[in-house]
C-alpha cells in the first residue's frame, strides 16, 4: 500500500538558461499537503532541473516519514521517470552524477511507482518551479504558502486508468545505484500532519538471535563483533554483503607525499610488513574472507597477496578499483605541483569535476568506482569482500555510503594500510562500520 505521494517538476526559461524546480509530498488517502521544496538553481537545462526536483522531493518525503515509507512517485518529464524505473539508460553524462543521487535516495524508501504525469497533472509542483523561478528573478528567497489543503485537480491513487498515465510497479531498488554530488540549500516547508511520522514498523531492522541462525555463507563482520544481551541495535534479519576496503601498504611516493596515481610503485620492506600485519588481523575471528579483489596496480597487487596467502583465498582483479589518474602530476609533491601549476592545482581543489592535466577528474573517477563497488555487491550478495585499492577509490566507495557530497573528498584521510568496513543489506541502506582503522599497526 502506497502511504505518500512524492510529485515533482522542474522547468528552464531558455533550456539552458534561468531554472527551479518544485517538489510536494503528499498523503496518498487523502491528497493532504505534507511538504512542499522549491529552489531556484540559477541557469541549466530542463533535464537537470527535473532531476534537481526529484531529489528534492525524495528528500522532503525522508524528512517527512523516515526510511523504508511506501512512495509513489509521479513527474510529468518522461526521461526522468524511465531512467528511473530502469527502463531507459543514461546517455548524458552530465545527468548520471543526479541520477546517482535520487537513485540513492530512492532506495531508502519503498517506491512503489514511478509514473509519468501530463502536465496538468503535475500543476502543484510546476506553480513551486514557477515561485521560485519568479522570486529569483526578483532577487527574493522562495517562501512557501499556503497549500495544505488537498489539491482538487489531483486525483486520488485509487483513480488511475488507461493510458499513459498507468502506474509502473517499481522495486525501490530500481534505477541508478548511489549518489553522486549534492543538491545544495533549498527551501523547504514541512507541515505538522506528516512531520510527526515515524517508520514504526520496520521490525526488520531488529534481531536477537544468534549469529549462527543466519543463512548466508558467512555473516557480517559487524554483526559478529556486536551480537549480545544487551547490544540494542543488534543483527538485520537480513545478512549485509560486508565491503572491508584495505589501503595498500606504504610505498617510496606514499611515504614522501608524492602524487600516486597510475604509476606502478611497489611496497617498501615496511609497506610488506603493513600488508602482513593486516593479512594477520583478517585471517582471524571474525574476518571470514569469502573473496579477494583488488586493483590492477601493483603496489594493491603485492598487499591483496600477502592476504591470499594468510587466508587461503584466490585473488581476483578488478580494473576499476585502480587510483585516479595524475596524469602530469605524477611522481611530484604538493608542493611541487603548486610552483608549476598553480591555477591548474587550484581548480582542481575547487572542482571535483575538473581534471589534473592529462589526468582524471575525481567526478570520472567516482563513476567508474561505484560501478565496480556495485558490481562487487551483486555479485557477491551475503558475502564478505575484501577489497584491496588506493585512497581515491577507497574514500569514493565511503563516501557513496554515506550519502556525503563528492567535496567530502577533501574531508577525509586514510593511512596506509588502513582498513575500512561499510555493509550492504538488501533492504537498501548502506552502513559504514568502521574508518580508516590501523589498529592492526600498533
Amino acid at each position: 500500500m502506497t502511504s505518500y505521494i512524492v510529485e515533482a517538476d522542474g522547468g528552464s526559461r531558455g533550456n539552458p538558461g534561468p531554472a527551479g524546480y518544485g517538489a510536494v509530498v503528499k498523503d496518498a488517502s487523502d491528497g493532504q499537503v505534507l511538504a512542499e521544496a522549491a529552489e531556484a538553481i540559477g541557469v541549466t537545462t530542463n533535464n537537470v532541473a527535473e532531476y534537481r526536483g526529484l531529489i528534492a522531493g525524495l528528500t522532503a518525503v525522508l524528512d517527512v516519514a523516515g526510511d523504508g515509507a511506501s512512495v509513489a512517485v509521479r513527474m510529468d518529464s518522461k526521461l526522468v521517470v524511465e531512467q528511473m524505473a530502469g527502463r531507459w539508460k543514461i546517455k548524458n553524462e552530465g545527468l548520471r552524477p543526479l541520477a546517482l543521487e535520487a537513485g540513492s535516495l530512492a532506495r531508502r524508501l519503498r517506491v512503489t511507482e514511478w509514473t509519468w504525469i501530463p502536465r496538468e497533472r503535475n500543476k502543484h509542483a510546476d506553480r513551486l518551479a514557477n515561485e521560485a523561478m519568479d522570486a529569483a528573478a526578483q532577487g527574493l528567497p522562495w517562501k512557501a504558502g499556503d497549500t495544505s489543503a488537498p489539491d482538487a485537480d489531483i486525483p486520488s491513487p485509487d483513480t488511475w486508468e488507461n493510458g499513459s498515465a498507468a502506474p509502473h510497479t517499481e522495486n525501490g531498488g530500481a534505477g541508478p545505484r548511489a549518489a553522486d554530488g549534492g543538491t545544495g540549500p533549498r527551501a523547504v516547508d514541512m507541515r505538522g500532519r506528516g512531520a510527526a511520522r515515524s517508520v514504526a514498523g520496520q521490525t526488520d531492522l531488529l534481531d536477537g538471535g544468534d549469529i549462527s541462525e543466519m543463512s548466508a555463507p558467512t555473516a557480517s563482520i559487524a554483526t559478529a563483533q556486536r551480537l549480545g544481551k544487551n547490544a540494542g541495535w543488534v543483527a538485520p534479519t537480513k545478512v549485509a554483503t560486508s565491503l572491508l576496503l584495505l589501503r595498500h601498504g606504504e610505498t617510496e611516493l606514499s611515504l614522501e607525499r608524492r602524487f600516486s596515481g597510475r604509476g606502478d610503485a611497489e611496497l617498501t620492506p615496511h609497506g610488506l610488513a603493513q600488508a602482513s600485519a593486516a593479512a594477520d588481523r583478517l585471517s582471524r575471528d571474525p574476518y571470514r574472507l569469502d573473496v579477494i579483489v583488488t586493483s590492477p596496480l601493483k603496489r594493491a597487487r603485492q598487499t591483496a597477496e600477502v592476504v591470499a596467502q594468510r587466508t587461503g583465498r584466490a585473488v581476483e582483479v578488478e580494473e576499476d578499483l585502480r587510483e585516479a589518474d595524475f596524469g602530469e602530476w605524477e611522481g611530484h609533491t604538493f608542493t611541487e605541483v603548486q610552483r608549476r601549476w598553480p591555477a591548474e592545482l587550484a581548480a582542481w581543489l575547487a572542482d571535483p569535476e575538473v581534471a589534473p592535466p592529462g589526468g582524471e577528474s575525481f567526478a570520472t573517477a567516482a563513476r567508474r568506482v561505484q560501478a565496480a563497488g556495485e558490481r562487487l555487491i551483486e555479485r557477491y550478495e551475503g558475502k564478505t569482500v575484501l577489497a584491496v585499492s588506493h585512497v581515491t577509490p577507497i574514500k569514493m566507495l565511503l563516501r557513496v555510503a554515506l550519502m556525503a557530497p563528492l567535496e567530502a573528498l577533501y574531508r577525509m584521510h586514510l593511512d596506509v594500510a588502513c582498513l575500512s568496513l561499510i555493509d550492504y543489506y538488501a533492504d537498501g541502506p548502506a552502513v559504514v562500520k568502521s574508518f580508516n582503522d590501523i589498529s592492526h599497526l600498533r
